[in-house]
């Protein structure tokens, strides 16, 4: 008698299947580490550990304390009424 293969469940990630872990680490540039312990935090779903891996990166990003506020960029983009009258050709 012939059976059906057994069809993976496409949003769930099979950690015994070794091509899959291995392709789930690369696309989100993961260790084997990192993805065991997203796995084991968040489960087999392959929408949960995209999602927590992304909070993983936005985590470890530097914080930006350097930009200036909206004003100052805002008034720095701006030219003044003496820069424009420089500006025009005096004719």
């Amino acid at each position: 008698m012939r059976r059906a293969k057994p069809h993976p469940i496409r949003n769930k990630l099979d950690v015994t299947d070794r091509t899959q872990v291995r392709l789930v680490r690369k696309r989100l540039k993961l260790s084997d580490t990192e993805l065991t312990e997203i796995v084991g935090r968040t489960g087999n779903s392959l929408a949960a550990i995209s999602k927590e891996a992304a909070l993983q990166r936005a985590s470890a990003l530097p914080a930006q304390t350097d930009v200036p506020p909206v004003a100052a960029i805002g008034s720095a983009a701006e030219p003044t009424s003496t820069e424009v009258a420089a500006t025009l050709p005096a004719s």
